[in-house]
């Protein structure tokens, strides 16, 4: 029976940190020296294993490759009495992640009991605490009794203080979104250089120039909506949402996207991502019947978490319709860039994955909504 899982029920609240800077932080995460082999993955953890859980008899460790993952490889490493899992990074992925900010990131939000222990660092990624239970489905994330923990847990992210809680100096203030996208766009255009793939993005998408052309639109367009930097997850997709045993609570994991970022991209993001990923199927985004009763739920958890205290807060339409209006006009920069960030990896991943594939559906479902979510206007 497995003992030392994550207790995922005791979460009901963020923890206020109790830091005063990045060392402190940082100081606790070991490093082992060791590059786990995409060809050698068991041997590789049980390297990892020995330096940071030497009472661990290797023998009798039992391995399992996730094969969900469409970005790293994940192993769930098992004795009787314990787990954790061993997350190897994807070939180039140092590419598009900063990996430093990654581990910074979860060392911040575990404190803030808000993402699972960091054991230890290696050469080409992580090991981690296991969160029992089960990944969302296109059922579950719409689940009357699953959805309003996947708003709340949203809420309580996004109410840290980016100065208190996430050691983010005043002048850091700004969101990663636009730097995300001129960085895979960079990236594109030096792979075209290269004379990768330059036929089929001017014949799929019109160039390179066009999507610079829709990133810069994009920006004019959503900027002055007045959407808060919050601290986001970025890629709240079903696999990265575990629901607990009991279905009490969710636990996010995989915060190698995270960071300062629009309150409304995190909260569009995650709708858009009911859609699948292996199998995308837009039909399944939630209707406006479906988000509003979201983000009432979000809204009421988050406004309680901004007063600081544990009472009820109101919340009314006009928020509601404003933030509606918000999340739909950022789900736009979310297919724009995870379709940006499908083509760089059809360039460089070594996953079997259609990535190409992957973003040509993001970016037809970009150009098909853009008129209509960027027409929505608040109801008088």
């Amino acid at each position: 029976m497995i003992q030392k899982t994550m207790d995922v029920n005791s979460w009901s609240r963020p923890a206020k940190l109790a830091t005063s800077g990045w060392a402190l932080v940082m100081a606790k995460v070991p490093h082992v020296d060791v590059h786990v082999e995409q060809e050698n993955l068991y041997d590789g953890a049980a390297q990892v294993i020995a330096s940071i859980r030497p009472k661990w008899k290797l023998s009798d460790v039992k391995y399992k490759l996730f094969t969900d993952g469409i970005t790293n490889k994940l192993i769930h490493c098992s004795v009787p009495d314990d787990v954790l899992l061993i997350r190897v990074y994807g070939k180039n992925t140092d590419l598009l992640i900063d990996r430093g900010a990654e581990t910074r990131n979860i060392k911040l939000l575990e404190r803030a009991r808000l993402a699972p222990r960091l054991f230890a660092t290696f050469n080409n990624g992580l090991a981690y605490e296991f969160a029992p239970g089960a990944t969302l489905d296109a059922a579950s994330v719409r689940d009357p009794a699953v959805f309003p923990l996947v708003a709340r847990r949203v809420a309580q992210l996004h109410a840290l203080s980016p100065e208190e809680d996430l050691l983010i100096q005043p002048h850091q203030l700004r969101p990663v979104l636009w730097d995300i996208l001129d960085k895979y766009l960079s990236l594109l255009r030096d792979g075209a250089k290269a004379g990768a793939q330059e036929h089929r993005f001017s014949q799929d998408f019109g160039g390179l120039e066009r999507l610079e052309s829709e990133i810069r639109d994009l920006q004019n367009q959503l900027s002055p909506l007045g959407s808060p930097l919050v601290m986001c997850h970025n890629d709240l997709l079903l696999a990265n949402v575990i629901l607990s045993p009991n279905r009490s609570n969710v636990v996010f994991i995989d915060y190698e996207y995270a960071g300062l970022n629009y309150q409304a991209f995190d909260i569009g993001n995650h709708f858009a991502e009911f859609a699948g990923v292996a199998t995308v199927d837009y039909t399944l985004y939630p209707d406006k019947d479906l988000q509003t009763k979201w983000l009432e739920i979000y809204l009421e958890e988050y406004n309680k978490l901004q007063v600081g205290n544990n009472t009820s807060t109101k919340v009314n339409r006009k928020d509601v319709e404003q933030l509606y209006v918000q999340v739909n006009k950022f789900a736009l920069a979310s297919h724009l860039m995870w379709g940006l960030w499908a083509l760089v990896q059809s360039e460089h991943s070594a996953i079997k994955f259609d990535f190409y594939e992957y973003a040509t559906i993001r970016l037809k479902e970009y150009f098909a909504k853009k008129s209509l979510f960027l027409s929505l206007e608040i109801s008088s």
